[in-house]
C-alpha cells in the first residue's frame, strides 16, 4: 500500500504507512470518539491532475467514499474524518486497479492533511475538504506469467506483456488459474508464490505467480448437517453428489441447485472438505436450513366481460420426510361474467424429486373441472401419473400417462368421452426475471397423443407458446414483449373431438379487447363450436414511468380454424389498448382496458385486472 501523500520510492517496490499511524487510526476507529454534530462539510472538491484520462477522472470521483457521504449527507464529524482516511486507500486501489503505481493522494481537512491529524484528536468540525490526486505515469507489464497452467487454459487478454499494469488484470489472470484447475479435478488449487515488482524507473510492472494445484480429488461422502425435517439419505439423493467421481465445481453447483428446486430448504450451503482423506477422497458438507412446511395463497382476477375469478391453493413442501410437495388448488371463475354459467375446478398433485435419478422426479394428480361455457358444458375428471426431467438449469421435459372422462353437451348433443393419453411437454425458460421478465425468452411445447376408449376416434393436440423479451434501453425502462401460440388437433373430425380439446380466441389470455371465447367456428343455425386449429400473436412495449410503475401499450390477435392446421379458412379478429402496472414482491398488478380493433366478434370495451404481466 502507497502511504497516502507520500510518493514511492523509486528504488522500491513497495512503500507502507508507518505503524504508528495505522495503530492509532484503528484505534480511533475502534473507540468510535466523537465530535460535536455540526454541518458535514460546507464544500468537497476533488481535482484530478497531470492526466488526461477522462475515464480515470470519473472513475476516481465516483470511487470516493467523501463523495458518498456528501450525497448521504453525513453530519458527525469524526465520521467525516473516518471517511476522509478511508478514501486514501479506497482512492489508492482504484489508481492501481487501473495501472497506476506512482500516484500521489492529498486529503486536506479545512487545510490539515488528512494523514497527518491525531486520530486521538479528531477535528470538532470540518467545513472544505478538497481531494487532489496526481496518478502520475501509467505502468505496463514486463514480465506477466501465471505457471503452471493446465492444459488450454487461456489467460485473459488484458495479462499480456505490454498491456496496461492493471491490478484487476493480475487477479483475474489467477483467478483463471485456480478455476482452470479445480475444473482439471485440483479442488485445492491456490497460489503459492507470487513476484510482483514495480519499476518506477521504466513505469513497468513484473507480476509471476506460482500455482500450487495439489493432488486431483474425488468427491467423498456428502455430510448433512443442520436441524432438518427431510431425512439425511434423502438430502444426499435428491443432491446426487458424484461420489468417487473426480471433482467439479459444475457437479457441486449442480448439486446445491438440486437441493434449491425442491422448495423444501430455506438456505442449501455445499462446502468443501479441508482435509484430503484416503485415495484423495474429499468429502462436502451440506447444510441445509428448512423453509416453512405448509404454505397457502389467493389470487383474483377480473374481466368485465368473463367476471370474477378467484383461486386459492395449499400446499406441503416436506409430506413424508423426502422433501416431497402435495399441493391442493381450486378455482371459481365466471363469477358476475356474461360467458355461460360458473366455472369450478379442483386439484391435488404429488411431487417426489430424485426418484429415478437425481435429475428427475415422480408426479402424480388429480384434476376436476365443470365447465358452463356459452358453447358447451362439461364435466371432467382426470387421474395421472408422469415425470418431469431436468435436462439443464434452463431446459426440463415431462411425460406422463393420463386417464379422462368427460361429460358433455355442445351442438353435437350429449356426448361421453373416455380418454387414454400420454401427455408430452418442453419448457425452454431463459427469462431474467419469471415475475416481471425484462429480457430472455420462454418456449412450452405440448402434444397429448390420446386413444378412444370407448369407440371415440384417436389423435394429438398439439400447444405451443413462444415468447421474447428485449430492452430498449440498458436501464430496462422500455421493454418489448412478442408472444405467438399455436394449437391444433388431429385425427378425430370436429364433431368426433371432445370438446374440451377444441381451441376458442378472445379474452386476457389470447386477444384482449375482445369478449373471452368470442372467436369459434360457425356451424350454422345458431350453432357454435370451437375450432381444431389456433394462431395467437401479442405484442407489447412497457415503460416505466417510476421506480415501481409502468405503462402499456398492447396489441393481440387471433385465429381460428376449422381444420387442424391453418390453411386460411378461418377467421381473425383482433384487439388493442393500454395497460398499467403496479410493481409488487409478488408480481405486478396489471390494469387492461382494451377495444376490439378488427373482426366481427367486438362487444365494447373490455377491462382485465390481476396479478401479473400478460405474457
Amino acid at each position: 500500500m502507497i502511504c497516502p501523500s507520500f510518493r514511492t520510492n523509486p528504488e522500491t517496490a513497495v512503500s507502507r504507512p508507518k505503524p504508528s499511524f495505522l495503530l492509532l487510526s484503528s484505534l480511533a476507529l475502534s473507540l468510535g470518539l466523537c465530535a460535536s454534530s455540526v454541518s458535514a462539510f460546507d464544500a468537497l472538491n476533488i481535482a484530478v491532475t497531470g492526466v488526461k484520462n477522462d475515464d480515470l477522472q470519473s472513475q476516481l470521483r465516483r470511487a470516493s467514499l467523501l463523495r458518498t457521504a456528501q450525497r448521504e449527507g453525513v453530519k458527525d464529524a469524526q465520521d467525516v474524518f473516518s471517511t476522509a482516511l478511508a478514501d486514501y486507500q479506497r482512492l489508492l486501489e482504484t489508481l492501481y486497479a487501473q495501472g497506476y503505481y506512482s500516484g500521489v493522494i492529498h486529503i486536506t481537512l479545512d487545510g490539515r492533511e488528512a494523514a497527518n491529524i491525531p486520530p486521538l484528536n479528531p477535528p470538532a468540525q470540518i467545513k472544505t475538504i478538497n481531494v487532489s490526486v496526481t496518478p502520475g505515469p501509467r505502468f505496463r507489464f514486463g514480465q506477466a506469467s501465471v505457471t503452471p497452467l493446465p492444459q488450454g487454459t487461456q489467460l485473459p487478454d488484458q495479462f499480456r506483456n505490454g498491456r496496461a499494469a492493471k491490478s484487476t488484470a493480475v487477479v483475474e489472470a489467477v483467478q483463471t488459474a485456480v478455476d482452470s484447475w479445480r475444473m482439471a479435478g485440483y479442488a485445492k488449487a491456490q497460489p503459492a508464490h507470487q513476484h510482483l515488482l514495480a519499476n518506477h524507473a521504466s513505469n513497468r510492472l513484473d507480476a509471476q505467480i506460482q500455482i500450487n494445484p495439489g493432488p486431483p480429488v474425488k468427491f467423498g461422502q456428502l455430510i448433512v448437517t443442520g436441524e432438518s425435517r427431510v431425512r439425511p439419505t434423502r438430502v444426499r439423493r435428491i443432491a446426487g453428489l458424484p461420489e468417487g467421481q473426480s471433482f467439479s465445481p459444475k457437479e457441486l453447483d449442480k448439486a446445491a441447485n438440486r437441493l434449491r428446486r425442491t422448495g423444501a430448504f430455506r438456505s442449501v450451503a455445499l462446502s468443501e472438505g479441508d482435509v484430503i482423506g484416503a485415495d484423495n477422497h474429499m468429502d462436502v458438507t451440506a447444510n441445509v436450513v428448512d423453509e416453512k412446511r405448509r404454505r397457502y395463497g389467493a389470487g383474483a382476477e377480473l374481466s368485465s366481460f368473463e367476471g370474477l375469478a378467484l383461486s386459492g391453493f395449499w400446499m406441503h413442501r416436506n409430506l413424508l420426510g423426502g422433501a416431497e410437495r402435495l399441493r391442493i388448488e381450486g378455482q371459481v371463475s365466471g363469477i358476475g361474467g356474461t360467458t355461460g354459467g360458473l366455472d369450478y375446478s379442483l386439484g391435488a398433485r404429488f411431487e417426489r424429486p430424485a426418484v429415478f435419478g437425481a435429475d428427475t422426479k415422480f408426479f402424480a394428480h388429480i384434476d376436476m373441472e365443470s365447465l358452463d361455457e356459452e358453447d358447451y358444458r362439461s364435466d371432467q375428471i382426470t387421474v395421472g401419473i408422469g415425470a418431469t426431467r431436468i435436462f439443464s438449469d434452463h431446459l426440463e421435459g415431462d411425460l406422463g400417462l393420463a386417464l379422462s372422462h368427460f361429460d358433455t353437451r355442445d351442438a353435437f348433443g350429449d356426448r361421453t368421452f373416455t380418454l387414454f393419453s400420454t401427455p408430452a411437454a418442453l419448457r425452454w425458460d431463459h427469462r431474467d426475471n419469471i415475475l416481471n421478465t425484462t429480457s430472455g425468452h420462454y418456449v412450452n411445447a405440448q402434444l397429448t397423443p390420446f386413444v378412444g376408449l370407448s369407440g371415440e376416434a384417436s389423435g394429438a393436440q398439439l400447444k405451443f407458446d413462444s415468447r421474447i423479451y428485449r430492452k430498449l434501453d440498458p436501464e430496462a425502462r422500455f421493454v418489448a414483449a412478442g408472444r405467438f401460440q399455436l394449437g391444433s388437433v388431429t385425427g378425430p373430425a370436429l364433431s368426433e373431438t371432445a370438446p374440451d380439446f377444441l381451441f376458442y380466441s378472445g379474452g386476457g389470455g389470447t386477444v384482449r379487447g375482445q369478449p373471452y371465447q368470442s372467436l369459434n367456428v360457425d356451424l350454422g343455425g345458431g350453432n357454435t363450436i370451437g375450432g381444431r386449429s389456433f394462431v395467437g400473436f401479442s405484442g407489447e412495449i412497457r415503460a416505466k414511468i417510476t421506480s415501481a410503475i409502468s405503462i402499456v401499450g398492447f396489441a393481440d390477435a387471433g385465429y381460428i380454424g376449422s381444420e387442424s392446421f391453418y390453411d386460411g379458412s378461418g377467421e381473425w379478429h383482433s384487439g388493442a389498448g393500454l395497460g398499467l402496472r403496479y410493481d409488487t414482491s409478488v408480481g405486478p398488478i396489471r390494469l387492461d382496458v382494451a377495444a376490439p380493433v378488427s373482426g366481427s366478434t367486438g362487444d365494447g370495451i373490455q377491462v382485465y385486472i390481476g396479478i401479473g404481466q400478460a405474457f
